[in-house]
């Protein structure tokens, strides 16, 4: 093959930044059985984190200062015909915890030692271009979407055990987590971090890219392998072993977070010109019977924690369904075109439940939602636990073969201070029928007039009734639509409270 002078010294120019990366760097034999002996040996002995990233004099670094770093040296494995390439990311700010990144070549791991020179950092920070860090901050991987040759980035770990992942189009909103520990118990969060992650230099052509990471806290160290295959759907294969130092009670696998401020069903406590700013607007569940759950999200006035037992779940999720620019009028955050993230065992989970965490929050800025699965059983200090998952980054999850509830209204009212009025539109499954029934119910006070009709204006069909709490502070409510015996919708579940 030949080359233009041009190729030619970007390919220089990239072998150039490869040799800095390989100097001196410690090789070591790697595989997952090895990260996973590795995980258990660690946990055996008491949790010690590398030393936090600082400058001269403890001087920490600000937000202007941080965001102006620009890792700009040649992408890792560019020029090399490799479908995926690396970005590194800069240590500090709130990024406390130094990573160590190995590229792995055959069953050979090799460190890439942090080096100051393949960063910019602006005029605001010069000082911070002379500081020795032990790692890196997490890594940032890019690849051709469908429909294009130019390398887009869409997968980023960075931050204790949280990365993100974008389809095709999308942009960057919820997070995924490797494990989440004590999530809204009175003795406060445990955040595992990812401290070291191990990289295998893909196939030339290759489809999926792996990377292994280990994971470590207080109370559990853990091994983790994610397959990740980006497109018009990105897929994560995640593989985890977790070694608990301390014996695991609260603990949640496949956690998601994201943020809910407003829309349609608490409007009014939020003076925006915006219609809703949310990154996901409901929890999805399909449960061990096959049963489809849809709970709308809320932005509460006080810490709500919900759980959905079950036994062998199907899958989770926390989905954004409004995908319209109107539906938001925010030409800048573009909540239309956030992904949806959706969780599918791929091994049996057991019985335990979906736990849903809502925080009360006045700021978009905040992640104030957080979804997983806890398992019925506690794992032992000293044991071990295995779980196999594929996280799908997706627009919507599941088919339309029940209809599915697209938007929920809550207000005042007519006429009575002391009632809730709720309007929920369903739409989808095809043609209304005429014998469809409607089946709503509630944990407290008392449900009245319950209807539905279909809005010739858009052509979903509309359910309306009034709740009256009573004394009740917290009313679940449950609806569901049937024809001829079967479900026509999916099931509606709403948490009010006061």
């Amino acid at each position: 093959m030949l080359l233009r002078p041009s190729s030619v010294l970007g390919l220089l120019a990239v072998c150039e930044t490869l040799a800095v990366l390989a100097q001196d760097r410690p090789t070591e034999a790697f595989d997952r059985a090895t990260l996973v002996a590795r995980a258990a040996e660690l946990a055996k002995h008491e949790h010690v984190l590398p030393p936090r990233p600082e400058g001269e004099d403890g001087e920490r670094l600000t937000f202007d200062q941080y965001r102006r770093i620009r890792y700009t040296a040649a992408s890792i494995w560019t020029g090399e015909g490799r479908t995926f390439t690396l970005d590194l990311a800069y240590p500090g700010f709130i990024f406390e915890v130094p990573v160590n990144i190995n590229l792995v070549v055959g069953k050979t791991a090799r460190r890439v030692l942090f080096k100051n020179d393949l960063f910019e950092y602006g005029a605001t920070a010069p000082d911070f271009a002379n500081v020795q860090h032990a790692g890196y901050s997490g890594f940032r991987v890019r690849a051709p979407m469908e429909g294009s040759d130019n390398p887009e980035e869409f997968l980023v770990f960075q931050g204790a055990s949280y990365f993100r992942a974008l389809a095709r189009g999308q942009l960057y909103g919820l997070a995924a987590r490797g494990l989440a520990v004590r999530t809204a118990r009175p003795e406060g969060e445990e955040f595992p971090v990812f401290t070291d992650f191990w990289i295998e230099r893909p196939p030339e052509q290759a489809e999926q890219i792996v990377i292994h990471s280990l994971l470590q806290s207080e109370s559990v160290v853990g091994a983790y392998t994610f397959r990740a295959e980006p497109g018009d759907e990105t897929q994560i294969d995640v593989d985890v072993a977790l070694f608990p130092r301390a014996e695991l009670t609260a603990f949640g696998i496949a956690p998601l977070t994201s943020m809910f401020l407003f829309d349609a069903s608490n409007h009014a406590r939020f003076d925006d010109y915006r219609n809703a700013v949310h990154d996901s607007d409901g929890l999805q569940i399909v449960n061990g019977r096959g049963e489809r759950l849809w709970r709308p999200l809320a932005n509460p006035r006080t810490l709500q924690v919900s759980a959905f037992l079950d036994d062998g779940p199907r899958g989770f999720g926390l989905v954004q369904r409004k995908r319209e620019f109107d539906d938001y009028e925010d030409a800048e955050a573009s909540y239309d075109r956030r992904p949806s993230a959706w969780v599918e065992p791929t091994a049996g989970w057991g019985a335990g439940h979906v736990e849903l965490v809502e925080i009360p929050s006045d700021n978009e800025i905040n992640d104030n939602v957080v979804a997983y699965w806890q398992p019925r059983e506690p794992i032992p200090a000293g044991g071990s636990a295995e779980f196999s998952y594929r996280l799908r980054f997706t627009v919507e999850p599941l088919d339309a073969s029940l209809a599915r509830a697209v938007a929920t209204r809550v207000g005042q009212a007519p006429n009575n201070d002391d009632q809730r009025s709720f309007v929920i539109d369903f739409k989808g499954a095809g043609e209304v029928p005429d014998d469809l029934e409607l089946d709503v119910s509630s944990s407290g006070g008392e449900i009245s007039s319950p209807r539905g009709q279909v809005v010739p204006q858009t052509g979903v069909y509309r359910v309306t009734f009034e709740l009256d709490p009573q004394r009740e502070n917290i009313v679940e409510l449950r609806m569901t639509l049937h024809s001829n015996d079967k479900p026509w919708s999916e099931t509606w579940l709403y948490r009010w409270s006061r």
